[in-house]
């Protein structure tokens, strides 16, 4: 069986080797007709700790690496406006 890709929104990276990738899909409600969009958040393991807040990552389905940790970090799509405070610290030099 081939691992789900998916691709998301990384909403935090406070953890160590950890980030949280939000994946907002729109669905069609069953009675009403009307599109919903869905969100969901999953933990994804990020070993070299290069994801940063607001940036588009692809993650890929993997083996148990903790309780909730079942996705590993593929590739980052596009780097987000906000870096952190790294970026802040660099802008003000």
């Amino acid at each position: 069986m081939p691992k789900r890709i998916i691709t998301g929104r990384v909403v935090s990276d406070k953890m160590d080797k950890s980030i949280v990738v939000l994946v907002e899909r729109r669905k069609l409600h069953p009675l009403y007709k009307k599109y919903i969009s869905i969100r969901k958040k999953y933990m994804a393991h990020d070993p070299a700790e290069e994801a940063r807040v607001d940036d588009t990552v692809r993650i890929i389905e993997c083996r148990p690496v903790s309780k909730r940790k079942t996705w590993q970090l593929l590739e980052i799509v596009e780097h987000g406006k906000g870096g952190g405070l790294d970026a802040d610290i660099e802008h003000q030099s």
